[in-house]
């Protein structure tokens, strides 16, 4: 579980397409930052790669996840140490597992791969042993979802974070974009994409001077999701390790096979659909 920069220095980023689920959450002051989770593709290049907070160890902890960042806040870090959870921190002993491109200034240069991350692994001695969720996808990879149809979506985090995605039917996935403008993958050229969106409503609320924040991440709370331009209402709360998406009456709405992006927004959130 790689965090991943968002600061308009940052764009475009490398790697997110590859992941298999993406996590947009507030950081502190006016970012949002990615929880990229990678199992399924051998990424070369995934950054920039930046500090990371209790909410987002939360998320990888859940997941049985090495934790890949650069810094964090002392209430991260303490986390991490009690509950003895692997992580290669590029800011404290774990550099060999980085490095920093020369065509973008520091702070906003540091990459990782998959194969760095697995040689740190081994060279920490991490357990081998993944114990982490398993998801839910649909058996005949058809979306199942019983709501209004939703081509076009867009979710006003701040100034300067407006996401949107448009669904794309020869393909049949959501196309992302921010601030109007195609979000491109830096290496590849290419829009991210997504087959699941998930926008979980959460509680936020700003704890220090420096803008940080405690976002939930356990729930329950309201939400919606998204897959072959419909719609449903759910409910999500965290159970078996991941954020998973119900609908009324308490059954799991399962995933389309394919990669899953989950914006998680404060409660309130006015969304923009069509």
């Amino acid at each position: 579980m790689v965090m991943v920069e968002n600061a308009p220095q940052a764009r475009p980023q490398t790697g997110l397409d590859q992941a298999d689920i993406v996590y947009e959450i507030l950081a502190e002051g006016e970012i949002t930052r990615f929880v990229s989770v990678f199992q399924s593709q051998a990424a070369k290049t995934i950054g920039p790669v930046r500090s990371i907070r209790p909410y987002f160890v939360e998320i990888g902890d859940a997941l049985d996840a090495v934790i890949v960042h650069a810094g964090w806040s002392q209430e991260a870090m303490d986390m991490m140490a009690g509950r003895k959870l692997a992580h290669l921190d590029e800011v404290y002993g774990d550099g060999a597992y980085y490095w920093r491109a020369t065509d973008r200034k520091a702070p906003h240069n540091l990459y990782t791969s998959m194969d760095k991350m697995k040689q740190g692994a081994e060279a920490r001695k991490f357990r081998s042993e993944w114990n982490g969720p398993l998801l839910t996808f649909a058996k005949d990879a058809q979306s199942k979802l019983t709501g209004a149809a939703v081509n076009y979506i867009q979710i006003p985090y701040i100034q300067g974070y407006f996401v949107s995605y448009e669904y794309n039917a020869a393909e049949g996935v959501y196309k992302r974009s921010m601030e109007g403008k195609p979000h491109l993958d830096k290496e590849t050229g290419k829009q991210l994409q997504t087959r699941n969106l998930l926008v979980l409503e959460s509680k936020h609320k700003i704890v220090d001077k420096e803008g940080r924040r405690t976002v939930d991440v356990f729930g329950p709370g309201k939400g919606l999701i998204l897959q072959e331009g419909k719609s449903q209402q759910i409910t999500w709360e965290r159970k078996n390790g991941m954020l998973r998406a119900y609908a009324e009456g308490g059954k799991e709405v399962p995933l389309l096979p394919g990669n899953t992006w989950i914006q998680i927004v404060p409660e309130g959130t006015t969304l923009k659909m069509e």
